[in-house]
């Protein structure tokens, strides 16, 4: 009885000490999340390297870390620095007057008289649309200009927490495969199940994030580059803009190449739009359909709804890490109820037969 005490009272305090230290962890769990991630990505590389130095295990984590930094991390400050800059400098104009945002948009309405109509037959007040879509601008506009301030003024936060997860990186990458065998070890779940979970954590991990970053890479450059060419104003603003929106299965960066050359129509650049809407269709778009199923949908064994709904409800629950952790915890989710359906619900039914 008394052996049976101490162990219920060790279980509620071990619980209670694990609750502690996750919310002791809980400021820091973005850049804990993207170095399990990165070292997930890059291990492979790491134990290339491992094979052919076995006795450079510091060194070879530090290589690996090094070309991670080069290929991720230094592009993707760069990207957003740009960003943050054009996106910044576009809002200041707009409310300078220098740039009517409205002006397209009038524009657009008048080359194409039918959709007046057709917004009419569906019930949507074009003025109204053409009042939320401008004020939707203007706000984004503002929360960019007030989170680039910000970026500034905690510049020493940024690179902090940036420190921290290229730090963690490290460790991880060195020492990733000790880590597991302890987490197998410790966690009760049985080792088969562990494996198994383990296993298809970091199978989604690395699918969603290498598949979605290189779609939304790929599509934001090619959009970006057919910008640049037809002379279409901070491509490299909409170049980004339309990889964001590439993370989003479904959805993409149609949203803004095909506006786009709409307005050009309206403008009366016929040529530059026909251009645009073939090569926004055949090579953009493309890039999505062949990529994306390839790259996310074969690896993770996740139904292309499955993926938009868990990667839309991450990005809304997480924020911009929430195009990884969402699809990673549908998984999960899928996962769980593989295992229970073959061990507690299939086992009974065969034994009995």
């Amino acid at each position: 009885m008394q052996e049976k005490l101490e162990r219920r009272s060790f279980i509620v305090s071990l619980l209670l000490v694990t609750l502690a230290f996750t919310l002791l962890l809980k400021p820091f769990f973005t850049p804990i999340f993207w170095a399990c991630a990165i070292a997930l990505i890059f291990f492979p590389v790491y134990r290339r390297l491992m094979r052919r130095f076995p006795n450079w295990r510091n060194l070879m984590a530090l290589l690996t870390l090094l070309l991670c930094i080069v290929l991720v991390v230094i592009p993707v400050l760069f990207a957003t620095s740009s960003f943050i800059n054009e996106g910044v400098n576009l809002y200041q104009k707009a409310q300078s007057g220098q740039i009517d945002l409205s002006k397209p948009i009038e524009q657009v309405r008048q080359a194409f008289p039918g959709i007046n109509a057709l917004m009419e037959r569906v019930g949507v007040d074009l003025d109204e649309l053409k009042q939320r879509l401008l004020g939707g601008v203007m706000s984004a506009g503002s929360f960019l200009a007030k989170n680039a301030l910000a970026l500034g003024q905690n510049t020493l936060n940024f690179f902090l927490m940036l420190g921290l997860m290229l730090y963690l990186t490290f460790f991880l990458i060195r020492d990733g495969e000790k880590l597991v065998d302890l987490l197998i070890r410790a966690l009760p779940l049985g080792d088969e199940r562990e494996h198994l979970l383990l296993a298809k954590f970091a199978e989604v991990t690395r699918a969603t994030i290498k598949g979605n970053l290189v779609v939304a890479v790929t599509q934001g450059t090619l959009g970006g580059l057919i910008f640049w060419i037809l002379g279409i104003p901070a491509p490299l603003l909409w170049g980004v803009i339309m990889t964001m929106l590439s993370l989003l299965p479904a959805v993409g960066a149609a949203l803004i190449w095909f506006p786009a050359a709409l307005y050009l129509y309206a403008i009366g650049e016929p040529v530059k739009a026909s251009v645009l809407m073939v090569y926004g269709f055949a090579v953009i778009s493309l890039v999505d359909n062949i990529l994306r199923p390839i790259l996310v949908g074969r690896d993770t064994k996740l139904p292309d709804y499955i993926v938009l709904f868990s990667t839309i409800g991450g990005l809304m629950m997480f924020g911009i890490s929430g195009f990884a952790i969402g699809p990673l915890l549908a998984a999960l989710f899928m996962a769980f109820w593989e295992i229970f359906m073959r061990e507690f619900i299939n086992s009974p039914k065969e034994s009995s037969a």
